[in-house]
């Protein structure tokens, strides 16, 4: 966190939190839901500094003298990494592959599909979803980014009709609201050509689980997922065994380096508080 102002105390809580009587400044674990009962005494708490970048756990939960704030860019290189290790690990079948070296067996098989040529959809033009769009433009691809509102390089959700029957790949790094919400519908899959690949590095419920399931049991569309609805992905599940699926268990964020940079942000924002300043990331409503 670096070197904090005078007369800061930190406690560091070994497991679960049971009580944040006298607690100011309150940073959960990372994913750990809100607790009822542990904000039951949290008469003296000011802010909440989550680990994570999504907050839809949290909304509502909180006491209205508290504000919330999120881990916003904390995960912009991780997740985006992982949205680009996701599609081109499909697109060259890397899992027939790893599959094949655990039985010993050197198979070349068919060739594999490329990036090079693909036409890329980002849904959310966020940090991550420029991140995304960033490390994905040396591979020779197009590349068009969308979100709620227009902008300048950017376009409106309103487009994705005729967007989505152009892409090859569509990513999603939208934020979880009552907005997205079962966003990704049977509509918006059906409007996705044949073969192309659904990569959702956002939140599980963003997409409607049956309505993907049934694309790609048909064999229709493509999927890598690093997070789905429920979580974890129940055993009977007949997700678990399609070949035209790549599966990661929610470690989109999960890195070697996610600690410091959450700390970091945390030591920011705890010399701002300090010091009276604004805070940064302060969720406004859903967001």
């Amino acid at each position: 966190m670096g070197e904090l102002p005078p007369g800061v105390e930190v406690s560091v809580v070994e497991g679960p939190r049971t009580s944040l009587k006298d607690v100011e400044f309150w940073v959960p674990p990372f994913l750990a839901p809100p607790a009822a009962d542990v904000l039951e005494d949290a008469d003296d708490l000011r802010v909440v500094q989550l680990l994570s970048a999504g907050v839809d756990s949290w909304l509502g939960k909180l006491p209205p003298h508290a504000t919330l704030c999120d881990a916003r860019g904390v995960h912009t290189t991780s997740t985006s990494e992982w949205a680009v290790a996701a599609i081109l690990s499909f697109l060259r079948d890397f899992p027939r592959f790893a599959r094949a070296q655990a039985r010993g067996e050197w198979q070349r098989g068919a060739p594999t599909d490329e990036l090079a040529g693909k036409r890329v959809l980002i849904v959310g033009a966020g940090d991550i979803g420029e991140a995304v769009a960033a490390r994905l433009t040396p591979f020779q691809v197009s590349i068009q980014l969308v979100a709620r509102s227009p902008r300048d390089g950017v376009r409106g959700v309103a487009e994705l009709p005729k967007l989505l029957p152009e892409s090859d790949i569509v990513v999603l790094v939208v934020p979880l609201t009552s907005e997205t919400t079962g966003f990704v519908d049977a509509a918006f899959l059906a409007a996705m050509p044949n073969g192309s690949l659904l990569v959702n590095a956002a939140r599980g419920p963003v997409v409607d689980s049956r309505a993907l399931t049934q694309e790609l049991v048909s064999g229709r569309l493509n999927a890598a997922l690093d997070v789905t609805d429920p979580e974890p992905l129940p055993a009977d599940s007949p997700l678990w065994g399609l070949p035209n699926l790549l599966l990661t268990p929610h470690i989109g964020g999960s890195v070697r380096g996610l600690l410091r940079r959450c700390y970091g942000l945390v030591g920011d924002q705890v010399r701002r508080y300090a010091a009276g300043e604004p805070l940064i990331n302060v969720v406004h409503g859903e967001y």
